[in-house]
């Protein structure tokens, strides 16, 4: 079955984590991930933070503090910190990125396994969000 665009969507250019600790979020994604810093500015009383892979376009994650939201919204938002949906990372050497993670202290769920559509593996950020990096199949 195709899909039928509607032309009003052309890319994902960004989406949230939220995290508690905007700080040690920004230092693990780029200090142990890689990633670089995109955006860094004051909305308000705010932080509007994101980064993305280093040297690379394509979607930014926000890192974005729960402080953001009031009333009702503040609960919920206060109950993902650690519990956003997973988030999927492309690498070229599972096996490698496991070691190397490891060896910085990423905490994992299991060693890389083998799939049909390539190897994987979950790892967690510091607030205990699951990160799958994943070696698609050499074809």
């Amino acid at each position: 079955m195709t899909q039928q665009s509607t032309g009003h969507v052309s890319r994902v250019t960004h989406f949230a984590l939220i995290v508690e600790d905007q700080e040690e979020a920004l230092d693990f994604y780029t200090e142990t991930l890689g990633f670089e810093k995109k955006e860094d500015s004051e909305m308000g009383e705010d932080r509007w933070l994101t980064v993305a892979p280093a040297g690379r376009e394509g979607v930014h994650i926000i890192l974005r503090s729960p402080e953001w939201f009031d009333g009702r919204d503040a609960d919920r938002y206060e109950e993902l910190v650690g519990h956003n949906p997973m988030v999927g990372l492309e690498v070229d050497d599972c096996h490698a990125t496991y070691a190397d993670l490891r060896e910085r202290g990423v905490e994992f769920a299991s060693e890389p396994q083998e799939r049909e559509y390539g190897v994987e593996v979950i790892a967690f950020d510091p607030e205990g969000n699951e990160l799958l990096f994943v070696e698609p199949a050499r074809a």
